[in-house]
């Protein structure tokens, strides 16, 4: 499935961009918690999580390229449920519910110009941006394993860990997902040095996770600006051939910073785009293009037009 996908992709592939900074700041949607999972089990939800997926669905039609279909279940676990009330059982249901919609957006948009991949989104346990109390792999593997037996059983092409901030967590999604016969991707935040927010390098956290077995079919690397990893970049090791996916932020501020920060901050969509076509130079197998915090449809078209 896979890689039938990629054969029909076309030059690259896009996903969305920012799902909760669009919803909260360009939809006026409160997130508790940044998560959006909780809007898939209502009919008003639906219809705004539909909206928000076909503006970006459209780019990749106008571009006949093809199209992964992010879940939007990234706070959708355990710990995040339980802040936000929810039970077992409806976390199962609101996952559930998450990957019917994307199969709903599939059946009625997908083509051969435009083909889609469903991808099952599995956040980290705690703070997107800081590694927190790092867990083993095997304890991240047993944490992470419910919500991935739903998504597999939802029937999701591949699992992607979004936003991983360290190795034994990634290492332990990557395990659960080859359990339940998923394909894996894993995508790490970097700070402002290129580094992980533990301070491992890119390449050394690659090589762990690799290592570690139940190798990920790539990895990505998303909610950092590009200035922020671009340097880390530049060597021809073969590492660079593992990452296979981009989701960069609009601002170039640090994780601290953009905390901090009381308006949102847009950058710049041309210069954006303009970097993600010296990432398709620095990385010879980048595929699929996306965005993260801050970042909308407009980025997401100017990135295309871009690496056209």
């Amino acid at each position: 499935m896979i890689d039938q996908f990629f054969a029909g992709a076309g030059r690259f592939a896009l996903t969305d961009g920012g799902i909760e900074t669009t919803l909260i700041y360009d939809d006026g949607l409160d997130l508790p918690h940044f998560a959006a999972f909780p809007l898939a089990v209502t009919d008003a939800g639906r219809a705004v999580l539909t909206r928000y997926y076909e503006r970006h669905i459209a780019i990749a039609k106008r571009e006949g390229v093809g199209f992964v279909l992010e879940s939007p279940t990234w706070r959708a676990n355990p710990d995040w449920a339980d802040a936000l009330g929810y039970s077992k059982t409806a976390l199962a249901a609101a996952n559930r519910a998450a990957m019917d919609l994307m199969h709903t957006l599939r059946a009625a948009d997908q083509s051969a110009a435009t083909p889609m991949l469903v991808s099952g989104c599995v956040g980290p346990r705690g703070d997107g941006y800081a590694p927190g109390v790092l867990m083993r792999a095997e304890t991240a593997q047993a944490y992470h394993d419910e919500q991935i037996a739903v998504l597999a059983q939802a029937g999701a092409d591949i699992i992607s860990a979004i936003t991983m901030t360290n190795a034994p967590e990634a290492i332990g999604v990557a395990r659960a997902a080859k359990r339940h016969g998923k394909p894996c991707v894993v995508s790490f935040t970097v700070e402002t040095d290129g580094r992980l927010p533990t301070g491992q390098t890119l390449a050394d956290a690659i090589a762990e996770v690799d290592a570690a077995g139940a190798q990920p079919v790539y990895f990505m690397i998303n909610c950092a600006h590009p200035t922020h990893f671009l340097d880390a970049l530049q060597t021809d090791a073969p590492w660079l051939h593992r990452i296979g996916g981009v989701r960069a932020n609009a601002s170039c501020k640090s994780h601290d910073d953009r905390n901090a920060a009381t308006a949102l901050d847009r950058g710049d969509p041309a210069e954006l785009g303009a970097l993600y076509r010296r990432l398709r130079h620095a990385l010879p197998r980048l595929k699929v293009l996306g965005g993260c915090c801050g970042t909308d449809h407009t980025h997401i078209a100017a990135i295309a037009e871009a690496c056209r």
